[in-house]
């Protein structure tokens, strides 16, 4: 891929164009608020890489760090949860601007968060999807885990890990 884009971890200033992607990427119930992404860049915007293209974030991917194994709906609304030397990288949205899909740029990203949750000693990664999505993320090297007991945004979500270390 010749094109020019920039990775970049996220920073207050970005939080206008944070929230009105995750609007354009999520329905109402599953979208995460402004406040909830204020809440989350105070907190821990070096865990949110962004590909940013033309001067516009194109794809977004985020998540905190925590010791727990499993992706828990606590996890979403309480960004104090976060702790920097947890053993798993979560990430709660893989998004990209409607105008910019189609052209790798979320897989750019995951390798790249693949890369920083090793060179980080993480144990591994964990994500929650659509049924649809199980396909996509197995060709990371992710593993479904069955149905997760989210209930975020009353959809039926299914976990997928991503071990990177022994345990």
């Amino acid at each position: 891929m010749g094109e020019k884009y920039v990775i970049r971890q996220a920073e207050l200033q970005d939080l206008d164009e944070i929230a009105n992607l995750e609007i354009l990427c999520f329905p109402e119930k599953e979208a995460a608020s402004k406040a909830a992404f204020f809440e989350r860049l105070s907190v821990y915007a070096n865990h949110f890489w962004l590909l940013e293209k033309d001067g516009h974030i194109a794809s977004m991917i985020n998540g905190m760090v925590v010791d727990d194994k499993d992706l828990r709906d606590e996890l979403y609304h309480n960004a104090k949860l976060h702790n920097e030397r947890g053993k798993w990288q979560m990430i709660f949205g893989v998004e990209t601007h409607p105008e910019y899909q189609q052209k790798g740029y979320a897989a750019i990203l995951m390798n790249r968060v693949i890369e920083d949750a090793i060179t980080q000693k993480r144990e591994g990664i964990v994500l929650t999807c659509k049924e649809g999505l199980i396909h996509y993320y197995e060709k990371f090297g992710f593993a479904n885990e069955g149905i997760s007991d989210s209930e975020h945004g009353d959809v039926i979500w299914y976990q997928m890990r991503l071990r990177l270390l022994c345990e």
